[in-house]
């Protein structure tokens, strides 16, 4: 069994009881700058009578409000925002399928902070800077392609920002390039594995993980996708509202 690697080995290494102390110090201090910055959660918490100082840990998460999605769009665009616009560098959105997208804004920070987790992600599967990380999860406003780029920068591997699309040429540098870790939705990663087939060029691939979500996927499918790329596939998963992939 290969050895395991870490990006912040004084993180994913640390202890639970470090990792609760951690949580629970930033719980304290997320309520407590929402409830000073942001009116409409203040109003919540007022309603519900809780006041950031009856936070204390994590035992007291069952106090505070739920947000849901008619919040977020009730909110929508700047209603949740805790940091000046100044602040804020980017915004990433969901697709918006079910009504008005939720709109993430990030600061420098955050942005520094999401690269760092997806940096783990990659280093997890395998990667480190020798590696060649082909991203093709969509750009834009969606956080697959802008995460694990950040990452792979982070970790310091090429990078090959593809995008979504052009199954031609996904492969042609796929092969070209010797691509080591295949970033992209399972469903895509299963149609570029019958692709190869079908083209008999499985013996060009130099890939040995794949880094895989924004989709739900079976173990079959998992298994299936493992085959045809001759790779360990690893879920990953996230919320535009807790940064994105590898949160």
């Amino acid at each position: 069994m290969p050895e395991k690697k870490y990006f912040q080995p004084e993180i994913e290494c640390a202890s639970v009881e470090q990792l609760f102390a951690w949580q629970d110090e930033r719980l304290r201090d997320t309520v407590k700058r929402v409830y000073e910055n942001v009116p409409y959660y203040r109003n919540l918490m007022d309603k519900r009578g809780v006041k950031p100082e009856d936070i204390r840990g994590r035992q007291d998460l069952h106090l505070l409000p739920f947000l849901d999605k008619n919040d977020l769009r009730e909110a929508y665009p700047y209603g949740l925002l805790a940091r000046p616009l100044s602040d804020c560098v980017r915004i990433q959105s969901t697709s918006g399928t079910t009504g008005k997208r939720v709109v993430a804004f990030y600061t420098q920070p955050d942005i520094d902070l999401w690269d760092e987790c997806c940096a783990r992600a990659i280093v997890a599967a395998g990667g480190d800077k020798n590696d060649v990380v082909h991203v093709c999860y969509g750009y834009g406003l969606f956080t697959g392609g802008p995460g694990l780029n950040g990452g792979s920068h982070k970790v310091g591997s090429l990078t090959l920002p593809m995008s979504s699309g052009n199954t031609e040429r996904q492969i042609q540098f796929l092969c070209d390039l010797e691509a080591t870790i295949l970033c992209c939705t399972p469903s895509y990663a299963a149609y570029i594995g019958e692709t190869i087939a079908e083209k008999g060029l499985k013996h060009k691939l130099k890939l040995k993980a794949g880094i895989f979500g924004a989709e739900a996927w079976s173990e079959e499918m998992r298994k299936s996708i493992e085959e045809s790329l001759g790779i360990k596939a690893h879920d990953i998963y996230g919320l535009t509202e807790l940064s994105g992939h590898g949160d």
